[in-house]
Parts: structure tokens; C-alpha cells; sequence
């Protein structure tokens, strides 16, 4: 008789190799039926998110971030974030109270492999100090924004001869 297989975690220590994943189709290497799965559940989170999450998504919502926006219990691969800006490949997440640990750090290496910056929020300090949080994220958003410019000007350095449109910021 075979050996059944058993869902073990790796040790959150183990490094992900960035080229292991797959960054094309609907998902990175996931099956249809479990990124729908993931939708699913995505949707029933933002059905019943916790009050820091609505009232991050409230603020969000009313703030004029241009080009910026964040998406609300956004699917990132394998992993739901509790908001997510594609343009800037930066995730928030919200730390609640009886969250596993052991899983979030896997989430985030997986993520932070793929270029995705990931930066973690008290669900409490959302709930007690909001202005800190934004001026927190706000900070966060510029160096992702000047990290992006910089990796651009890099590429340009490295690669003389391509041609490159002219930007209008």
C-alpha cells in the first residue's frame, strides 16, 4: 500500500527561489479550481471584514492617490492580501489577533520573492491611531515608488541601445 501524502509547511527559514515560480496564466502554477476557491473566499472576506479593514478601505476610498489604488482582499498568487496596489507591487497586510504566524511569514517570503512588498499593520493601531497608519503607508508607498524609479534607471543604464518611449508624469 502507498503512503498517503500529508500537508506540512516548510520552515519559514527556507529561502523561495523566484524562478521556482510561475508568474503566467491565471495564477502562478495554481490550478483553476483553487484560484477560484481563492476568489471565493476572497469575496466572502470582503462580505464580512473586520472593522480595521473597513476602516482602512474607507479611508482608501476617500483619499486621492492618482494612479494608486488599492484593491481590497486582493488575490496574489496563492495568497489573499488584505489590500493590494499593482502598480506599485505592494501589499498591505492587516495583523489581527488570531492570525498564524507560521503562515503569514511563508506568505510573505513567497510574495517578497516575486518582487511584492509586503508591509504588515496592528489591526488595534488602525482601530486607535489612523493618521499614524496613513502617514506609515504614505512613506512606505514612496520608497516603493523611488525603488521603482531606480531599478528603471538601472535597466536604462544597463541597456544602451533599446529604445525607450518618452514617460509624461
Amino acid at each position: 500500500m502507498t503512503e498517503r501524502k500529508k500537508l506540512a509547511l516548510k520552515p519559514s527559514d527556507e529561502a523561495i527561489d523566484p524562478e521556482t515560480l510561475n508568474k503566467k496564466g491565471r495564477g502562478w502554477k495554481i490550478s483553476d479550481k483553487r484560484l477560484d476557491a481563492l476568489h471565493d473566499r476572497a469575496r466572502e472576506m470582503r462580505r464580512f471584514a473586520s472593522p480595521a479593514n473597513k476602516a482602512l478601505a474607507k479611508r482608501f476610498a476617500e483619499a486621492d492617490m492618482g494612479k494608486y489604488t488599492f484593491k481590497r482582499f486582493a488575490v496574489v498568487g496563492s495568497a489573499i492580501v488584505d489590500f493590494n496596489c499593482h502598480n506599485l507591487g505592494m501589499a498591505i497586510i492587516i495583523e489581527e489577533e488570531d492570525d498564524d504566524l507560521a503562515i503569514s511569514k511563508r506568505r510573505d517570503k513567497s510574495l517578497e520573492a516575486v518582487g511584492i512588498r509586503v508591509m504588515r499593520i496592528k489591526a488595534e493601531h488602525i482601530l486607535e491611531n489612523m493618521d499614524k497608519v496613513l502617514e506609515r503607508i504614505t512613506i512606505g508607498m514612496r520608497m516603493r515608488i523611488g525603488d521603482k524609479k531606480d531599478a528603471a534607471r538601472a535597466h536604462r543604464e544597463e541597456n544602451p541601445n533599446q529604445d525607450y518611449p518618452r514617460r509624461r508624469d
